[in-house]
């Protein structure tokens, strides 16, 4: 019925990567941009391990996953139009962020700079934090929230 040729741990993998499937199909918005700043900070995290290692290949691709979820992603998912021209100046800060991130993660990679991958993964993790403060089931649980009036009405993403 099950091979014993397959790799240890492989029905593992496949067992997360179900788990991990299941997730993002009942996530919501808010929660799938959550997912992709946990990603990019696993990548990051994965880089400095294979950093530290000297496994260079293995670095660059981290590296790689880390600029892919940053540009077809977390960027990719900004919304200029939402929020009016207020909102739009915010989601031109942010491409113009997320560019500057990537610039460091490159730059990381082609100088073996694991101060420059924490720089990333600094910036990242602050993003990451607000945009968990403005979780809408977050603020929907709050009392103040309850009245029409208390609850701000912005997106600057999915």
């Amino acid at each position: 019925m099950y091979t014993r040729t397959a790799a240890p741990g492989a029905g593992a993998r496949s067992y997360a990567q179900v788990g991990l499937q299941s997730g993002v199909m009942s996530a919501s918005p808010h929660q799938l941009i959550t997912l992709l700043f946990d990603g990019a900070k696993t990548a990051i995290a994965m880089a400095r391990h294979h950093m530290a290692q000297k496994e260079i290949a293995a670095k660059g691709q981290a590296i790689s996953k880390a600029i892919n979820i940053i540009d077809n992603g977390l960027k990719a998912s900004l919304d200029a139009e939402a929020g009016g021209p207020a909102g739009a100046e915010l989601v031109a800060n942010l491409s113009a962020l997320y560019d500057y991130i990537n610039q460091r993660l490159m730059q990381a990679n082609l100088r073996n700079d694991p101060a420059l991958l924490d720089e990333a993964e600094r910036l990242l993790e602050n993003i990451g934090s607000a945009w968990r403060e403005i979780d809408p089931q977050k603020l929907q649980s709050m009392p103040e929230a309850s009245n029409d009036h208390a609850a701000p009405r912005f997106s600057a993403g999915a």
